[in-house]
């Protein structure tokens, strides 16, 4: 304990370069202050300051040691407000990115908030590539995997994209045998916002397709839009599995080209690593992990 009140009063006195305001902070004087960091000075064996009449300053050694001094007075104080919190409501603001997947996540997030109605969700749906530590969330939601390895993630579950088309539609155009069919078919493509790129078909020769040319009638950032299009019989379009299954269970859509289909996709929660869990996002994690895909 006498080593921990010593790297105590090093940072306070470090980060205010001087003693008596270090002093004031911690409660003690001026002289207990510099008596504390001569004894851990003399137990380190090197000198952390520069002093003067008027002034301190950190020497080269004491600069280093002072990041180990952080680090070490961060982790302890963030092991004691886990332990208090483990005791505490979830509450307060959660802020939070969110693919556009409104019909999948919706009605989870309004089940979160009537289970937590102490926890204000802060909420912004995107499909860009956001920097969680750098723009202040608390946790975002994506497809893939996260190559940053300053978070921790936890799946939420699996989906599959899949063809369909309405049964009108392709009672009027025909239905595709194999992917070369594609090109004397209408599409209705996603187009993702952030980058202006359309999102590829489950399909090996996609990219041949593609840029072979394909019809198509919509491009758009939205999968609600591309369900409506789809069931209005305006053409094929690639939508996940989650989003079409009532669709294709009363018959107005029916799966297209599935024995040519390839793919396989997940959705992620991550959060920084570096942030403890606090009851507001514990709570959060566990409620979507159980509910977007429930028996996953």
């Amino acid at each position: 304990m006498d080593n921990l009140a010593g790297f105590t009063a090093f940072v306070q006195a470090a980060e205010m370069r001087s003693f008596v305001a270090a002093g004031r902070v911690l409660g003690i004087s001026a002289s207990a202050v510099g008596k504390s960091i001569a004894r851990l000075e003399e137990r380190l064996g090197v000198r952390l300051f520069h002093r003067s009449t008027r002034s301190i300053a950190l020497t080269s050694e004491g600069t280093v040691f002072l990041e180990r001094c952080r680090r070490i007075l961060g982790e302890i104080e963030a092991a004691e407000l886990e332990l208090s919190n483990s005791k505490s409501a979830p509450q307060g603001r959660l802020r939070v990115s969110l693919p556009l997947v409104g019909s999948l996540l919706n009605p989870v997030l309004a089940a979160f908030a009537r289970a937590y109605p102490q926890v204000e969700l802060d909420l912004d749906f995107s499909d860009r590539r956001v920097d969680v530590i750098e723009e202040g969330y608390d946790a975002v939601v994506r497809a893939g995997e996260s190559a940053d390895s300053r978070l921790m993630s936890r799946q939420l579950g699996q989906f599959q994209l899949q063809l369909v088309a309405a049964p009108a539609y392709l009672a009027q155009h025909g239905t595709p045998e194999l992917p070369a069919d594609l090109l004397h078919h209408t599409c209705l493509l996603y187009k993702f916002p952030s980058s202006g790129k359309v999102e590829a078909w489950p399909l090996p020769e996609w990219n041949t397709l593609h840029a072979a040319g394909l019809p198509t009638v919509l491009n758009c950032n939205n999968v609600d839009t591309l369900l409506h299009f789809a069931e209005s019989g305006l053409g094929i379009a690639a939508l996940p599995d989650f989003a079409v299954r009532a669709a294709l269970a009363a018959g107005r859509l029916r799966p297209v080209l599935d024995a040519h289909r390839r793919h396989d996709g997940a959705f992620r929660i991550l959060w920084p690593s570096s942030r403890h869990l606090t009851p507001k996002l514990r709570a959060f994690i566990d409620f979507l992990t159980a509910h977007v895909f429930p028996g996953h």
